[in-house]
């Protein structure tokens, strides 16, 4: 590899959110919908009057440390341990994981120029809400306000995400107009079904055009992370109920070969070129963050053989479609290069997720494992992709 002579973007940096960053904001009539509660001496997170058990700690005082989780992902766990014990002892949080400036230090420190910074918490919400969007609506408008007064919007190095519900398109395009008076430069939509009192529906429907009108027109881009898609449910269908709520670091084999993160994904990005928001609204961009590739190749061969069948149910090729809007961040364990023979280099982007545990204890190691890659390639996955998408560029 030559040496690094060009700034270093990262889709995929995260923050952890204090109590404070939904209550700050929280109107009164909410507050009952999100409670930090205290249970047996712990502090536990009662959703909708529900005790959730979705993030074990959700004040995040202890946290599982950086990229601690690394090696059992990359299959490196010859002694079966389970994703806990493999992480080992939790570790006190620092002022970086939940303040804007002390995370500008270690950006600093890790080498890392700009980075998109995400939620962690959040991806509860939606899911155990989805009967009161007004609550969910919110709880983001809240957070939205804290991350502008913590981090702030417009700095020109760390890209907060907004996050936005789409269960009330009116509401959902004040919110992103307040975001984009903010200065935000991407928002955060789930991957899954939006609900709704007349049940749920794709979020490519025309009843949401006068959101995407927006996103098309201002050129920022939506993200879809994973969350909690609701996709437990089909584990629950197999399993007698299985478990109950859906606990992301508590791993059953069954429930990953259902594929819980990339089905939603997969999903959701179908119903938006099979629901012709690419058609209706061209500069429309979609990054995919922390779900991995494995559901790539076999979306787009699906796509093949459909449109194979009903050319006239599309406006355009969907393969084409989806290599022009969507952009993807593979995991480190993935093979990124066939990622780049199945969309191009021009649309792959790099992803630490720092500080998760499931993340790169040092960002930069992502070199590593493109190292096999043309240097043209690298800065592209590197650096050009995201700075092109965070200044608008649509070629």
């Amino acid at each position: 590899m030559s040496t690094i002579d060009y700034p270093i973007y990262d889709c995929d940096q995260h923050y952890y959110e204090t109590p404070d960053a939904f209550l700050r904001h929280l109107p009164k009539q909410f507050r009952n919908d999100f409670q930090y509660v205290q249970i047996n001496g712990r502090t536990k997170l009662a959703v909708g009057g529900v005790i959730s058990d979705y993030i074990p700690n959700p004040t995040f005082e202890h946290v599982a440390d950086i990229g601690s989780h690394e090696g059992w992902y990359r299959g490196n766990n010859p002694k079966g341990l389970s994703l806990r014990e493999y992480g080992g002892a939790p570790i006190p949080s620092r002022p970086a994981f939940h303040n804007g400036a002390e995370h500008l230090k270690v950006m600093d420190q890790e080498g890392i120029h700009a980075a998109i910074i995400l939620p962690t918490l959040a991806s509860v919400i939606e899911e155990r809400l989805e009967h009161k969007p007004e609550a969910i609506q919110a709880l983001f408008h809240s957070l939205n306000q804290w991350v502008a007064e913590e981090y702030g919007f417009g700095n020109g190095r760390q890209f907060p995400a907004g996050a936005i519900n789409l269960s009330d398109c009116e509401t959902a395009c004040k919110e992103l107009d307040f975001l984009l008076a903010a200065g935000a430069r991407c928002v955060l939509i789930r991957p899954a079904p939006v609900a709704g009192i007349r049940g749920s529906r794709s979020h490519g429907f025309k009843e949401f055009d006068p959101f995407w009108a927006r996103i098309n027109e201002s050129k920022i881009f939506v993200i879809h992370h994973v969350s909690d898609s609701g996709y437990n449910r089909i584990y629950r269908w197999w399993t007698a109920g299985g478990q109950g709520e859906f606990r992301p670091f508590e791993k059953d084999p069954f429930n990953e070969m259902l594929d819980w993160m990339g089905r939603p994904i997969a999903d959701s990005l179908s119903a938006l070129v099979c629901h012709g928001v690419f058609d209706r609204f061209p500069d429309v961009r979609v990054a995919v963050l922390e779900n991995g590739s494995a559901w790539l190749e076999p979306l787009l061969k699906r796509f093949e053989h459909v449109y194979s069948k009903m050319p006239k149910s599309f406006k355009r090729d969907p393969v084409e479609s989806f290599r022009e809007h969507v952009f993807l961040a593979p995991f480190y364990e993935d093979p990124v290069d066939k990622v780049i023979e199945l969309l191009g280099a021009d649309r792959v982007l790099f992803g630490s997720d720092w500080p998760h545990p499931e993340g790169l204890k040092r960002p930069l190691d992502f070199f590593k494992d493109i190292a096999n890659l043309s240097d043209a390639d690298t800065k592209k996955i590197m650096h050009s992709n995201l700075k092109g998408l965070l200044e608008g560029a649509r070629d």
